[in-house]
C-alpha cells in the first residue's frame, strides 16, 4: 500500500477531526454527531497505518489525534479550576448583571419600606410603645443590640451567620416560583426588621450605633439578599408573564441562570458572614469597621458591573444550556 497516496485521500478526515477536538467546547449537536463519526473512521485509517509499518510519524500522528478525539467523545474534561474559573469570571456576574434592574428594584423598594417604618417609629411615642415594654425596649438599645455580635466566638458565630443568610436568600430565590408573592414577604420581612431596629436606636439616640455596626456586613449582605430576591421575582414573573415563549420553556430558560446565582451567593455570603462574624463586634474603631465594609461592597458591585457586562456584551446568559459541552458524549 502507498501510504502517501493514502494520506491524501484521507488527510481532509484527519484535518477536520484536529479542528472539532480543537473546538469540542463550542461544538453543535451536528458536529458532535460529525466528531464521533471521525473519530471512528481515523480509528481504522490508524489501524491501517500501523499494520503498514512503514510510517512511524504518520503512526505517531493519527495515535495521538485518535487519543484527543477519544478523550472528547468518551467525557475527558477540562480541569475543573477552568470551570470554576469562568463561572466566576462569566457566568454568575452576567446572570447578576443581566436581572439588575430586578434586583435594584427590590432594593429600592426593601430600603424605602425600611426607612418609612423606622422614621415612623422613631418620631412616634405610641408605635414604639406596641413594640414592647419602657424596659424591653430600654435592654434592646442599650445591651441587646450590641451584644448580639459578640454573643459567640467570632469563627462560630460567623458560620451561623452564614447558614441563616444562605437559608434566607435561598429562601427569597425560590419562594419566587411562587407568583412572587412570598419572595415579596421575605423582603417585608426583612425591611421591616431594620425598619424596626434603626427606628428604635434613633429614637434614643443611638443611630451612630445602628449605623456603626449595621454597615459593616449589612451592606454586603443586604446586597446578596436583594440580589436573591430579585432572580426570584424574575422567576414568578416569567410565570405570570412568558411573553412568547411557552411557560415551561420560559420557566427552564430563567430557572437555569438562577441556580448559578444561588450558587455564587454562597460565597458572597460567606465573605459577609466573615465579616459580621470577625469585625462588625470585634473591630472597635468604627470607621474602619465601616470602611471594610464600604470597600467589600464597592468590590462586589465592581465585580458584577465590569465583568458582567463585558460577559453579557459576549452573549453570556449564565443558561446551562448555552454552556459549551466539556466533552460531548457517543450514543
Amino acid at each position: 500500500m502507498d501510504l502517501d497516496v493514502f494520506a491524501a485521500a484521507h488527510r481532509p478526515d484527519w484535518d477536520r477531526l484536529d479542528e472539532l477536538v480543537r473546538r469540542r467546547r463550542r461544538l453543535s449537536g451536528d458536529e458532535v454527531d460529525e466528531l464521533v463519526e471521525l473519530y471512528q473512521r481515523v480509528s481504522t485509517h490508524l489501524s491501517v497505518v500501523r499494520s503498514s509499518g512503514h510510517d512511524p510519524v504518520l503512526t505517531g500522528r493519527l495515535s495521538g489525534l485518535v487519543a484527543r478525539a477519544r478523550s472528547a467523545v468518551t467525557g475527558a474534561h477540562a480541569p475543573a479550576w477552568r470551570d470554576v474559573a469562568r463561572f466566576f469570571t462569566r457566568t454568575f456576574p452576567a446572570v447578576v448583571y443581566r436581572l439588575r434592574w430586578w434586583w435594584i428594584g427590590a432594593t429600592l423598594g426593601t430600603l424605602a419600606l425600611s426607612f418609612a417604618l423606622g422614621t415612623w417609629i422613631a418620631l412616634d411615642p405610641e408605635a414604639r410603645a406596641l413594640l414592647g415594654t419602657p424596659e424591653d425596649i430600654r435592654a434592646y438599645v442599650e445591651n441587646d443590640f450590641e451584644n448580639y455580635y459578640v454573643e459567640y466566638p467570632g469563627a462560630s458565630f460567623a458560620a451561623r451567620v452564614w447558614t441563616n443568610n444562605a437559608w434566607a436568600a435561598a429562601q427569597a430565590l425560590i419562594f419566587g416560583v411562587f407568583l412572587c408573592v412570598p419572595t415579596l414577604y421575605v423582603l417585608a420581612l426583612n425591611g421591616a426588621n431594620i425598619g424596626v431596629a434603626g427606628g428604635l436606636m434613633f429614637a434614643h439616640g443611638k443611630g451612630d450605633v445602628f449605623f456603626g455596626l449595621i454597615l459593616p456586613h449589612g451592606l454586603l449582605e443586604l446586597t446578596a439578599v436583594f440580589v436573591a430576591a430579585g432572580v426570584g421575582l424574575k422567576l414568578g414573573w416569567t410565570i405570570i408573564e412568558p411573553g412568547a415563549r411557552p411557560r415551561l420553556r420560559a420557566l427552564g430558560e430563567e430557572a437555569r441562570p438562577a441556580i448559578a446565582v444561588a450558587l455564587g451567593l454562597v460565597v458572597v455570603l460567606f465573605i459577609s458572614g466573615l465579616i459580621e462574624g470577625l469585625v462588625t463586634g470585634w473591630v472597635h474603631i468604627t470607621w474602619l469597621r465601616i470602611g471594610i465594609g464600604v470597600v467589600a461592597e464597592a468590590l462586589f458591585l465592581a465585580y458584577v458591573f465590569t465583568l458582567g457586562r463585558r460577559a453579557v456584551r459576549e452573549g453570556e446568559t449564565g443558561d446551562i444550556e448555552d454552556a459549551p459541552a466539556a466533552a460531548p458524549v457517543a450514543g
